[in-house]
């Protein structure tokens, strides 16, 4: 028997479909993105980070040692896979992500302040710079926070969490009136 599963996103009906008044900060969430975890095999880590940086249409974050997050606007999962499978050949495991995490995209001049009230990481531009990216807690939540541009910061969620740390960071950015919205 085959069924048909129809997807949606997670904040769907929490999230007005039609965008309002796009405030100084504001929470963007991408309806979809390629997200792909990149596994290092033993003692190819060093070829893989070099391959990598290679990549210019995709965002890397990473993970832990051996490990990274890429991240993609313009290519499709399947195309960033094949891409990345092809770039990478036996130097690395490439896994698809996309449907699994969900990410929220914070910018703005009050970000920081707002980030600072839930994560326990030192985001002064000298000690977490543009492209740096780092595992931690927001809250209570795990999340990979890539800090993408002067104001700007991505958080990266398993799926089943998003509804919570979308919540926690409404409650985070109501002092700022943070305006949030959909893209895409």
């Amino acid at each position: 028997m085959i069924r048909t599963y129809i997807s949606h996103h997670p904040l769907e009906g929490r999230i007005p479909l039609e965008p309002g008044i796009r405030a100084v900060d504001h929470l963007e969430v991408p309806r979809r993105q390629a997200i792909v975890t990149v596994m290092a095999a033993d003692g190819e880590e060093t070829a893989v980070a070099a391959a990598l940086s290679t990549m210019s249409e995709a965002s890397l974050r990473f993970v832990g040692p051996g490990e990274w997050l890429v991240v993609s606007q313009s290519e499709t999962p399947d195309g960033l896979v094949r891409s990345l499978s092809l770039v990478l050949a036996d130097t690395a495991y490439v896994l698809d992500q996309s449907d699994g995490r969900i990410v929220l995209r914070l910018s703005g001049p009050n970000a920081r302040r707002i980030l600072a009230k839930g994560v326990a990481i030192d985001l002064h531009p000298s000690a977490f710079a543009i492209g740096a990216a780092s595992n931690l807690l927001c809250g209570h939540i795990s999340v990979n926070l890539a800090r993408t541009g002067e104001n700007e910061f991505e958080l990266i969620v398993a799926r089943s969490l998003a509804e919570s740390l979308f919540d926690d960071l409404r409650l985070m950015g109501r002092e700022f009136d943070l305006s949030i919205d959909f893209s895409g």
